[in-house]
């Protein structure tokens, strides 16, 4: 890598603030120099530049022949220690939350853009419920309900020996076993407000310079206002007025989009609430049946306070989406302070009341209100029916081709996450039971236990089905992938004409194109994937209240093969429900620890924590609410110091991040920057599952905002692609053709040995890179003037290296 490649000996003072992609990377790395130096930031994300240039800004006669190089890395946001794979636990409000930004655009229709955010929201809400229920079925059902209550399951568990309900001990009752067992699902909500809490202070609490006065050579510029060509977000307040022709801001640029404090601590009240309220739910139900007297009055008061309780949280919940015309400083502190401590008051009432002495109260088979897991299957497949709907008459207007399954991916996208939480759920709860009914099979006649609620061994038993199902369309694309193989032959023979043809080399490079075109094919594998499950979801809820028995039960009459079927289907289903659970957890670490492994999925992961928490305020955090406003800062303040060219280069994930920063740019800023991407997948994943907010209208605002724009792609690149924005007024095409990869056929006298196939890595060794870098620096205005006195005595420094 050699960023300080030859750039035009004209126009002055130019900077290259290179931006990597996932994976992480280094400043070494990045700036081809073992010797580099902190220019601004911290150990979570910083810029670096190599030692002999810090003061670049002192001495320009030393840059004429190229720009100045600077490294931002961000690496720390999304890794670091394996600690962090806890967040893979996690991942359901993580995709969840992307369902609320794969909406589809829908310009004055503000009503259905509203009601879209709240089913997403109420979506999330639900799996911070069934969450927060799977640790109840854990801690209360299974062990302190049914084990403790059971010898043959207590016996030889020195840990159950003082609640046992054979000892006899003042811990022995169900009601006291029940209380003590509810410590740990409080716990478990208690630390993930703490988690949310705490990461948002860390990660997002990073005000955009959108309060700041514009520099002396800016024209003033309303930036409180939407973009004429969007609708309100969900549950915005009206703004101002629209913004000036001049300065057509789309969404990502307005100025509170990375700064939503407001409504990330709105829903941690209510979701924290909502899972307190889950406890003190589970506990209250228990003891009903047996509660006479005062006890009777007394439980009949705490569910109806509950229900209320409940009530208030749903309005928390859907009354506010994001407000993004503006800093969203305010906080409901009534809201965020008193709601989590009333339904934690209601707890402790709660616990006080199930722990009270019941004579001839005991525990026999499943604990009382298992039935909320039916409930909230059902309710979660509505709201993903309905939501739909919702996004069907969305993109009725303004259907786009390469939207991903035409619209629909944010609802299958929230099916997924339901389905990954009730794997998730019901894996815990299985493996539990295993571990606790001494080898036999949870709700068999052989084991000890009644087992974990009937409808999450039907959900396990439809595992081993779904994995089938999906051996077919896997198959297909297979198939497909070999045969677009061959096709491309011609094709790689084309683009190295007069080459000696090598068929083993042409292979090679023409089945590297197709596999990289699977990635197009992803809407298909997550439609067929979302469709199934949801179907097998709703047959598991029909087969457990049809039957209200166990699969392997439940067809026990049936011909001697359906039997052997449903047996073998449920064991199966069991086993691998908690093997993939802890397989999921194992592979998550080894993620963190493992830079290859860590590649593998850092697509799919930084995509997701990319969008601000808008549905589920527990999801793992937004590293762009850092690195956004840290890139906006550190372009102004070097282009107000200087007045000097810059091009912001961005690779991979890199580039959705720089484009960010560029849009919240204002335009005299926006005017002396060039944006260069390369590996992008701007178009290719963002424009397709994103369409609200990088699809075709944005990314061509995009190139009218920024002064110049070029984007590097290869045909091997199984992430980045074509933006597909097309010359306009006067401007070129985005796109330059496309990059050959290997840059050689075969051995030639300036590579004497076999050029690698590079894909997704390496495009500043491609010969491409620098020219094209260079004609973006040729087509800035020149160079400002430097201004000293009043302005350079306000900046950090006389180097211009102050983050702003």
């Amino acid at each position: 890598m050699s960023p300080a490649t030859p750039a035009p000996e004209h126009g002055g003072a130019a900077l290259e603030l290179l931006v990597h992609g996932v994976g992480g990377a280094t400043p070494q790395s990045m700036l081809d120099d073992p010797r580099t130096v902190r220019v601004t930031g911290d150990e979570t994300a910083a810029v670096h530049r190599r030692a002999d240039d810090l003061d670049a800004e002192d001495h320009p006669g030393r840059y004429a022949a190229g720009p100045v190089p600077e490294a931002y890395v961000w690496s720390n946001l999304t890794s670091g220690d394996g600690a962090r794979a806890l967040w893979l636990l996690l991942l359901p409000f993580m995709v969840v939350n992307l369902a609320h930004w794969m909406r589809p655009p829908a310009p004055g229709r503000p009503g259905l853009v509203r009601l879209y955010g709240v089913l997403v929201r109420l979506l999330a809400l639900s799996l911070t419920v069934l969450l927060t229920a799977a640790a109840c079925e854990v801690a209360l059902d299974l062990t302190a309900w049914q084990c403790a209550g059971t010898t043959a399951c207590a016996d030889g568990r020195a840990w159950l020996g003082f609640v046992s309900a054979d000892r006899a001990g003042w811990w022995s009752g169900p009601g006291r076993r029940l209380a003590l067992a509810a410590v740990l699902p409080a716990a478990l909500v208690a630390l993930l407000w703490y988690l949310s809490r705490r990461t948002w202070s860390a990660y997002e609490a990073q005000r955009p310079p959108t309060e700041d006065a514009p520099p002396p050579t800016d024209p003033p510029v309303v930036t409180d206002a939407p973009p004429p060509t969007e609708p309100p977000a969900p549950g915005e307040d009206s703004g101002p007025a629209p913004v000036p022709p001049e300065d057509p801001r789309p969404v990502l640029g307005r100025p509170g989009f990375w700064y939503g404090r407001r409504l990330v601590a709105r829903l941690r009240a209510a979701h924290t609430a909502a899972g307190f309220l889950t406890v003190a739910g589970a506990l209250a139900v228990a003891p009903s049946r047996h509660d006479t007297g005062a006890l009777a009055t007394t439980g009949l008061a705490l569910r109806a306070a509950l229900v209320v309780c409940a009530a208030l949280v749903l309005w928390a919940v859907c009354a506010r989406g994001r407000s993004e015309r503006r800093l969203d400083r305010r906080v409901e502190s009534a809201l965020v302070t008193r709601l989590p401590a009333t339904a934690l008051v209601l707890l402790a009432l709660t616990v006080l009341h199930t722990g009270w002495a019941r004579p001839g109260w005991s525990s026999a088979g499943t604990l009382p209100g298992n039935g909320v897991f039916g409930i909230l299957t059902l309710a979660q497949g509505g709201l993903v029916v309905a939501l739909g709907v919702v996004a069907l008459l969305l993109q009725r207007e303004r259907r786009d081709p390469r939207t991903a399954l035409a619209g629909l991916g944010g609802p299958a996208t929230a099916m997924l996450a339901c389905a990954l939480a009730g794997v998730m759920s019901g894996g815990v709860a299985q493996w539990v039971a295993d571990r606790l009914d001494g080898g036999a099979t949870p709700g068999t006649d052989a084991s000890p236990l009644a087992g974990p609620p009937v409808l999450l061994s039907w959900q396990a038993s439809v595992i081993p089905v779904l994995l089938l199902l999906l051996l077919a369309p896997a198959a297909l694309l297979g198939v497909r992938t070999a045969l677009a193989g061959r096709r491309l032959r011609a094709a790689v023979e084309a683009d190295y004409a007069g080459e000696l043809p090598d068929p083993v080399r042409t292979g090679q490079i023409a089945a590297s194109r197709a596999r990289a075109s699977l990635t197009d094919s992803a809407p298909v594998l997550v439609g067929v994937v979302s469709g199934t499950a949801l179907l097998l979801g709703a047959a598991s809820v029909a087969g457990a209240w049809a039957s209200d028995e166990v699969p392997g039960n439940a067809f026990s009459g049936a011909h001697p093969a359906i039997a052997a079927l449903a047996t073998t289907t449920q064991a199966l289903g069991s086993w691998m429900i908690g093997f993939g659970f802890l397989l999921f957890v194992t592979w998550g670490r080894r993620a963190y620890r493992d830079a290859h492994a860590r590649r593998t999925i850092g697509i799919l992961w930084d995509v997701g924590t990319f969008w601000p928490r808008a549905a589920h305020p527990f999801a793992p955090p937004c590293y762009a609410e850092r690195a956004v406003p840290d890139l906006t800062w550190r372009m102004r303040a070097w282009t107000r110091h200087t007045g000097g060219r810059l091009v912001i280069s961005g690779h991979s994930q890199g580039s959705v991040l720089a484009a960010a920063a560029v849009w919240q740019l204002p335009p005299a800023t926006r005017a002396r920057v060039a944006l260069l991407t390369y590996g992008s997948p701007l178009e290719r994943l963002y424009g397709r599952w994103f369409p609200a907010y990088f699809g075709p209208d944005a990314l061509r605002g995009l190139h009218r905002a920024v002064h110049c724009w070029t984007n590097l792609h290869r045909a091997t690149d199984p992430i980045g692609g074509p933006v597909r924005v097309p010359a306009e007024d006067g401007r070129p095409g985005v796109d330059a053709p496309v990059l050959r990869d290997p840059v050689a056929y075969g051995r030639t006298r300036a590579h004497p040995l076999p050029e690698p196939l590079l894909g997704h890595s390496d495009y500043q060794a491609d010969p491409a890179f620098p020219l094209c870098r260079t004609a973006l620096l040729d087509r800035l205005l020149p160079a400002i003037p430097r201004q000293r006195g009043v302005e350079e005595a306000a900046d950090q420094g006389s180097s211009g290296r102050s983050s702003g």
